[in-house]
């Protein structure tokens, strides 16, 4: 055994040297050699004891100063000598002893390493122009793209980062195709044709979040804010998502594609009965067209089954958003907007409900018409049910002149208001086309 590690395993079995060794590691990583002062509180008169042993010195108050050279020095006068203190501490933790900033730069080499390994790949079975060449470059030169993300996996898993930073790099080849050929897919399929796991690229998984990065990239655009606009990038680069579970009721309304209008919501208007619109349904529908120049639109269910209960043989339109309004909605709106129509929006009388209203008001300006969400609409809309601080705070940065009365009045009742206690206006004003 050398005398480096015969001296290591001494001091492991001495309990008494414990601290003072984890201070010595700490300061040859800072400072790369035997230097700096150890300061050691509470120490016991065994640590008193040992320490000063080796110093030469003798220690009489419970804390205890002495130097790393001190100690080293004091070392080399032993049976142990002679004796290289950087091996004695890394014999001692059993690890490689580095300065931190020599640990740094070796992990960032390992880094820079990992990148250029995933870009050299790609450059050879894809080339030097394809797109995950050069959102790799991208994301290394100017460490945005999903620099952070793949950095943050690689410290986790580096095999793990790998295969991730692969896939989403054959998804970018897979979208190059795709605007080659002008083809499409769903986002599952999508997902499982490159990865197996027909999830990988779901919304808010860490593969998705980086596919989106590396679209922004690709298409020079900026990261999506919203659900909305999450769903338009992909679809801008062939990808569909999930178009089932965005939807919206509707009753009235006309849809057309480039063959004429679509015979499905002609039925459902002639027959004045209310559909359910997809996502999926609204794949190749260029127009939108209301039966009358106004139309309504609620936020709750109950509200909508009661108006079209009571408005049968009638000539209207009517969607239900049913809460926040969805990706279909806010594909929907322009296109009835631009065929002249007008649309009165209502919604409840709660921080949610004047938040989503003023949304939609800030998003199409004078085309929404804030309806039946006035401070007087609150008084009769208003239940018993609390909304609490939390709610109050949401509705401190409400834009729309009528809804920021309603807000203030929302903040000193502390209720919530409803649309199901002013269904009667609602229908009445449905029914005399004209809103108070």
């Amino acid at each position: 055994m050398s005398s480096d590690r015969e001296c290591a395993e001494y001091f492991r079995s001495q309990k008494a040297y414990d601290r003072c060794f984890k201070e010595f590691w700490k300061k040859w990583r800072s400072y790369g050699r035997a230097a700096g002062r150890i300061t050691l509180q509470d120490a016991s008169e065994e640590e008193r004891r040992a320490i000063g042993g080796i110093v030469g010195k003798v220690f009489f108050e419970e804390k205890i100063q002495f130097s790393f050279d001190e100690f080293e020095a004091g070392l080399q006068k032993t049976r142990f000598a002679p004796v290289h203190m950087q091996a004695v501490l890394e014999a001692y933790f059993g690890r490689k002893l580095q300065t931190s900033q020599a640990e740094l730069d070796e992990n960032q080499k390992k880094k820079s390493d990992f990148l250029h390994g995933i870009r050299d790949y790609f450059q050879e079975t894809a080339g030097g122009d394809s797109a995950p060449v050069k959102w790799l470059e991208e994301l290394t030169a100017a460490k945005k793209y999903g620099y952070q993300i793949i950095l943050r996996e690689f410290g986790e898993n580096p095999r793990q980062a790998e295969l991730l930073t692969k896939h989403v790099g054959n998804a970018l080849l897979k979208l190059e195709e795709y605007k080659s050929t002008e083809s499409d897919s769903t986002l599952a399929v999508f997902a499982a044709d490159i990865s197996g796991n027909p999830h990988y690229f779901d919304r808010g998984s860490v593969g998705g979040t980086l596919l989106i990065h590396g679209i922004c990239c690709m298409e020079g655009a900026e990261l999506p804010a919203n659900a909305h606009s999450w769903r338009e990038l992909l679809q801008s680069v062939g990808i569909v998502p999930d178009n089932v579970s965005s939807l919206v009721h509707a009753c009235g309304l006309r849809l057309k594609t480039k063959e004429g209008w679509h015979p499905a919501y002609e039925a459902f208007c002639e027959r004045k009965e209310p559909c359910v619109i997809t996502m999926e349904n609204m794949r190749g529908i260029r127009e939108a067209q209301p039966l009358e120049t106004r139309v309504y639109i609620v936020e709750n269910e109950m509200v909508f089954t009661h108006l079209i209960h009571h408005l049968q043989n009638r000539q209207y339109t009517l969607l239900c958003t049913s809460g926040q309004p969805r990706s279909v909605v806010q594909l929907l709106i322009p296109m009835i907007l631009k065929s002249g129509a007008q649309i009165y929006y209502s919604g409840d009388i709660d921080p949610d409900g004047i938040r989503i209203a003023d949304r939609l008001w800030q998003k199409f300006g004078a085309g929404i018409q804030i309806w039946r969400m006035s401070p007087e609409d609150y008084e009769k809309s208003c239940s018993g049910e609390s909304i609490g601080a939390s709610g109050s705070s949401k509705l401190e940065h409400i834009r729309h002149p009528q809804l920021k009365r309603t807000a203030e009045a929302v903040k000193e009742r502390r209720l919530a208001g409803y649309q199901e206690n002013i269904r009667q206006e609602l229908l009445r004003d449905i029914k005399e086309s004209g809103l108070s």
